[in-house]
């Protein structure tokens, strides 16, 4: 199973994202094209990071009726991404209209993006859910059910924790995918990030592929910081 490294390109301004792609030259990269980024600069940034060899994932995290993101997600199978993604707290329903968006939207002969649900945000913690979202379960009980729900959805993996990834895996299998953010080398501030690891602890714990963003991003020397990074998830 490909393990992907994929950094979040959350920068900004176009000049910031153009000087960070400058000091990576030459890398074969994994991009993720966050809200921020798209909605400045729409399909035009994903045509260039196409053109210059880098696979994408498109993170928009589409929540709305299942028509809407049945007929968004047609138009964002035109875009030639690798992977997209809902929220899964929209429900069965709209998880599936999803995929059957996609499925339409891709052109014959062309793989269609591999479709992903975000459980829980890693800026979300135990006390946040349940006493501002409102539900009262356990984190851990939730991550793992929104998981099955999306897998019984037809979606092909998840958004989540590397820390929810063992639970994760024993509940959908070692084969559905765990997509997680919240990365940091142990010498990184983690932000607004309540749940987060490093890439070796991400890899122990079986994740599929990672995101990382601030540790490359806001680094003086990006590159070695990406080398560094992508050698400790890679073992």
């Amino acid at each position: 199973m490909q393990r992907p490294f994929i950094i979040a390109l959350d920068l900004d301004n176009r000049n910031k994202r153009l000087a960070l792609l400058e000091e990576l030259k030459g890398q074969s990269l994994f991009v993720k094209v966050g809200m921020e980024l798209f909605y400045r600069e729409g399909r035009q940034v994903l045509e260039e990071l196409k053109e210059e060899g880098h696979q994408i994932f498109l993170d928009l995290k589409l929540h709305d009726i299942p028509n809407t993101v049945q007929r968004s997600m047609r138009e964002l199978a035109s875009l030639d991404i690798d992977i997209v993604n809902v929220h899964a707290a929209g429900g069965k329903k709209m998880m599936s209209a999803a995929r059957e968006g996609l499925e339409q939207g891709t052109i014959a002969g062309q793989k269609r993006p591999l479709l992903i649900a975000v459980t829980q945000l890693t800026s979300t913690d135990e006390v946040t859910m349940q006493n501002e979202l409102l539900i009262k379960q356990p984190l851990n009980d939730v991550v793992r059910s929104y998981a099955s729900f999306a897998k019984e959805s037809g979606v092909e993996g998840v958004v989540c924790s590397a820390k929810e990834a063992p639970l994760i895996h024993e509940a959908c299998g070692d084969t559905f995918y765990t997509v997680c953010p919240g990365i940091r080398r142990m010498e990184d501030a983690v932000g607004d990030q309540k749940r987060v690891v490093t890439p070796g602890q991400a890899r122990e714990l079986g994740c599929y592929g990672i995101v990382v963003g601030r540790s490359i991003t806001s680094a003086n020397k990006p590159l070695e910081v990406y080398q560094a990074m992508k050698q400790d998830w890679e073992g």
